[in-house]
């Protein structure tokens, strides 16, 4: 989940990826391994479902929240608005400091765009202090919160509980990039896990297996290493959710400590 800051079922016979002879078969073995081992990882975790069950109790670290196989969430446009929070205050910092941040909004009834927006700003940053460079996070959740806003005020008004209604209109990648502090890693953990939308994530961790497996090289471009997924898998969801969240479980077992890249077992995979 961590980016630098910027200046359905998940069976195998729904999301198994499906033969291509203009793909690269190593990716789909990949996939294929990391869904054997460590099973549907339940990703994006939500702070409500700390309190209603929802964990991961086969990843490492933090494990409430999380929902694996279900692929409903999110649900409404608080949910959709945790994520894309969460999106952002993951960058430079690990997870469980992101939900202490979240749940510190929450207990200040403040996790809504309605709410950011009517914190004062110190009481914004000490909040989310947890999550570091709570000075520049604040002043940028304050603009995603009213970009967000401004999102839901051209969804149409279906029923009184708007509240309760996913947000319609998505919003491009080009759109994303360009709001203020939102770079590519941040705006396609948004398009995918707060929209739904097939936008495949890359983080540090997909960059040091791509690396090591020699899929790509150390100083590939972010687009680059993109591409090598999106371009070999089929346009799916969930298989991208899930592709993500297993290589972020895989790195945080076998990529931890440097010099022993050599021990990861996807090394054979790539080498059958």
């Amino acid at each position: 989940m961590k980016e630098k800051i910027q200046k359905n079922s998940c069976q195998k016979s729904n999301s198994s990826i499906q033969e291509d002879s203009s793909r690269d078969p190593v990716i789909k073995k990949i996939y294929d391994y990391l869904l054997d081992v460590y099973g549907p990882q339940g990703w994006w975790p939500l702070t409500e479902l700390h309190v209603n069950g929802g964990s991961n109790p086969t990843k490492t670290g933090s494990v409430q929240g999380y929902h694996p196989g279900d692929y409903t969430y999110p649900r409404n446009r608080t949910q959709q608005f945790e994520i894309i929070c969460g999106a952002l205050l993951t960058q430079n910092t690990s997870w469980p400091q992101v939900e202490t941040a979240l749940l510190n909004l929450k207990k200040l009834k403040a996790l809504s765009p309605e709410g950011i927006l009517a914190l004062d700003p110190e009481t914004l940053k000490e909040a989310i202090r947890p999550a570091g460079y709570y000075n520049q996070k604040a002043g940028r959740l304050k603009a995603l919160a009213e970009w967000f806003s401004d999102l839901q005020e051209k969804t149409p008004e279906r029923s009184p509980e708007r509240s309760t209604e996913i947000i319609q209109g998505i919003p491009s990648r080009e759109e994303l990039l360009c709001l203020k502090g939102v770079g590519p890693e941040t705006a396609d953990s948004i398009l995918l896990y707060a929209f739904k939308r097939p936008s495949f994530v890359v983080d540090a961790y997909t960059r040091r297996i791509t690396a090591n497996l020699g899929l790509a090289g150390e100083k590939a471009k972010y687009d680059e290493i993109k591409a090598l997924f999106e371009e070999n898998l089929p346009e799916d969801t969930v298989l991208y959710q899930e592709y993500h969240a297993m290589l972020v479980e895989h790195a945080k077992r076998h990529y931890k400590k440097k010099g022993a890249y050599g021990e990861c077992p996807l090394l054979k995979i790539v080498g059958d």
